[in-house]
């Protein structure tokens, strides 16, 4: 067999922050027009290596040869020039320019007042189209979907016509059409001798596209190999450094069955109405359960939550908070009611990035941990290394800044900032969203135990596997309207998409609080 050149070739790569190993001799390797797949729990080191290649980082040892030659890229922008494009988790472009604009943002068309905004608008317009996406160009890119705009930041990074296209979890915000169309372009792109490297959680993804597979933990490469030769059991066992025999035995999900009888109701929506996407939504949260939010892109679910939450006005329907109706006006009258919030968007509405794993925790609590606008800075200490060890949170202190971590970590202080308010009900808006398995089970293993102790729980997930195995209770929304609520003792995947593709409203099986018969 005639031996190919890669493409890429990262060998011992190393890489410390504040005196702390992020990276240990990693390496990766990708062909020529080859799609190769980068996987690891989060805090394995896979954005590190990423943000090393893309010179957002500088690496402390190692070399890195492209195109057969020696390469130290000194920004993302250099590294965007010399051919290697970069498509991140969290939609990275600028919400109040226009969906042209930041598809060309600086490399415009023209100069100054001179740009050629109808090349740019066409040009826009037909990379957008590869996608199957049709918008209005000219509108402003925060006034779409997060999923449009993930398509948009895709759609940019394909349009520079790179060697090399690194895509992090890039589906995390897609539904399976759209994940199909972008499978679609990714296959196009193989097909012109494009590589692209493919970072995601979701193990069917990867056997849908990749050819190849590297498997890193604890900051080091440990596998890689054919993605026909490895099963899913022996991907995840080499990402958690156990044998199949292991996991076999903790089973699939964290979840734990077989709760505690749930107590008294703790939030009762009825006929919730915003005037948008949301029309009609009813559920219901008691105490020691954990009730799902279900449906597609666009029916409603995190509308319905941060109407909840006192986030979004309500022009009608109802909200009883333990028996006794309330009116939120913002999410501070819902805080100080008991209820938490954690977003969908972690990089937007969570994490505040340059300040401390500390300071992010303890955000909501401050008011509580201030006499005379002075914090009890050992008070504040004693709660931060609780919840840092409760919560198993990977960090080299509660100084490192939060934007250092990984997403799961970053998730799980998120939960630790609402968790320390000893809250009564808790929203979680797609909580393991872009997590690997490993922070995927603790993060369901610690909801479990919460509901255990009481705590109510509202989840919104895409993942119809996590709302089978652990909720409940879920309802399942349909453009802004709840359509159907499945018990326990009714749950399935399939039961929940036989749901979201067939359910109405009032129909045979919709058992909803409030709801018309």
């Amino acid at each position: 067999m005639e031996h190919r050149q890669p493409l890429l070739l990262m060998q011992g790569i190393q890489k410390s922050f504040s005196g702390v190993p992020a990276l240990q001799d990693a390496r990766l390797s990708v062909e020529p027009g080859e799609v190769h797949a980068l996987i690891g729990q989060n805090g394995a080191g896979k954005s590190t290596l990423i943000k090393l290649l893309t010179g957002a980082y500088r690496r402390d040892a190692g070399s890195v040869m492209f195109r057969g030659k020696e390469v130290a890229f000194a920004s993302p922008q250099a590294a965007q020039a010399g051919g290697i494009s970069t498509i991140y988790q969290e939609v990275n472009l600028v919400g109040y320019r226009s969906v042209t604009e930041n598809i060309f943002l600086g490399r415009e068309l023209g100069w100054g007042p001179f740009l050629d905004w109808r090349r740019m608008n066409a040009q826009a317009q037909e990379v957008l189209a590869r996608f199957k996406v049709r918008v209005d160009v000219t509108s402003p890119l925060m006034s779409h979907s997060v999923a449009v705009q993930q398509m948009v930041a895709i759609a940019r990074a394909v349009s520079f016509k790179s060697q090399l296209v690194i895509m992090d979890e890039p589906t995390s915000s897609l539904d399976d059409r759209e994940v199909e169309t972008l499978f679609g372009v990714i296959r196009q792109l193989k097909a012109q001798g494009v590589s692209v490297v493919f970072v995601s959680h979701r193990l069917d993804e990867l056997y849908a596209v990749c050819d190849r597979v590297t498997i890193m933990r604890d900051g080091r490469t440990v596998a890689e190999q054919p993605m026909a030769e490895v099963s899913k059991l022996q991907l995840v066992a080499r990402m958690l450094g156990k044998d199949t025999s292991e996991l076999r035995q903790e089973g699939e999900t964290a979840f734990v069955r077989g709760r505690a009888t749930s107590g008294e109701t703790l939030l009762e929506a009825r006929g919730l109405h915003t005037g948008t996407v949301l029309q009609e939504a009813d559920f219901q949260v008691r105490a020691g359960e954990i009730v799902g939010l279900a449906g597609l892109l666009g029916s409603g679910r995190t509308e319905a939550a941060r109407a909840v939450f006192g986030a979004d006005p309500l022009l009608g329907g109802e909200v009883h908070m333990e028996q006794q109706p309330v009116k939120f006006g913002s999410p501070r009258d819902a805080i100080r009611a008991g209820l938490g919030f954690c977003s969908e968007d972690r990089k937007i509405e969570g994490i505040i990035p340059d300040l401390s794993v500390r300071e992010n925790l303890t955000l909501a609590l401050l008011p509580a941990l201030s006499r005379g606008g002075i914090v009890d800075s050992r008070r504040q200490a004693e709660i931060v290394d609780r919840f840092i060890a409760r919560l198993g949170i990977k960090t080299a202190g509660p100084d490192q800044k939060i934007r250092e971590l990984s997403g799961g970590n970053q998730q799980k202080v998120l939960l630790a900032r609402w968790l320390c308010m000893n809250p009564k009900l808790l929203i979680l808006d797609e909580p393991t969203r872009g997590i690997d398995v490993g922070a995927k089970g603790e993060i369901q293993a610690l909801l479990s135990e919460l509901a255990r102790e009481g705590l109510g729980v509202l989840m919104i997930s895409s993942e119809l596997e996590e709302l089978a195995e652990g909720a409940d209770l879920v309802v399942v929304m349909r453009d802004g309207r709840s359509i159907r609520e499945l018990p326990r003792e009714a749950l399935s995947q399939d039961a929940i998409m036989d749901a979201m593709a067939h359910g109405a409203p009032g129909g045979p099986s919709a058992a909803l609080p409030g709801a018309p018969a």
